[in-house]
């Protein structure tokens, strides 16, 4: 059986907006604050229909800091699956310091869904917006772009590809699938 390709998408600064302090992105805190960037559903429906699994994989630490309840992560969720048909959704609640195998830039939660849904990793794709991402999404043997939100980070991390928006690394995505069939 042939393994199913997937592209794994970043929550906060590539499906959903950041709040930026200080050149610094910022998980939303309350479900009011959750806000879908434009064209987000019609690029993952455009990654479906072409046949890849969608996967949003997502640092949540506010919820191990004690900032963010989970059921609050979990409504924001149910939004996103309300108005995007995303196949899974996979969290890492831990804190920062805890050294979890979940936690960007480590590849756990990549691993993990692909262990599940039997996806080729290396025929797959990691969309992220910080460096954390690109780490976890080579680590795990994935084509990586990096949607550039000219964060005042630090960026250590070379993505394969680096794009503007979700709709412009959709684009390629597509492209690039298209040309290696």
């Amino acid at each position: 059986m042939r393994k199913a390709r997937a592209v794994f998408l970043d929550r906060d600064g590539v499906i959903c907006r950041s709040e930026v302090r200080h050149g610094k992105p910022y998980a939303p805190r309350t479900l009011e604050s959750f806000r879908l960037f434009p064209r987000v559903g019609a690029s993952v429906r455009l990654l479906k229909r072409a046949g890849f699994l969608v996967i949003v994989v997502t640092n949540q630490p506010d919820i191990g800091n004690g900032l963010v309840p989970a059921a609050v992560v979990e409504a924001m969720h149910a939004k996103l699956r309300g108005r995007v048909a995303v196949d899974d959704i996979r969290v890492c609640p831990h804190r920062q310091d805890e050294g979890c195998a979940c936690r960007k830039p480590k590849p756990g939660l990549l691993r993990a869904a692909a262990r599940d849904w039997r996806i080729d990793l290396k025929g797959s794709y990691l969309v992220g917006d910080r460096d954390g991402d690109i780490v976890a999404g080579k680590a795990a043997g994935c084509y990586t772009l990096l949607i550039n939100r000219h964060y005042s980070e630090p960026r250590c991390a070379a993505p394969d590809r680096m794009e503007r928006s979700l709709p412009a690394a959709v684009r390629h995505i597509l492209a690039r699938a298209t040309r290696r069939r």
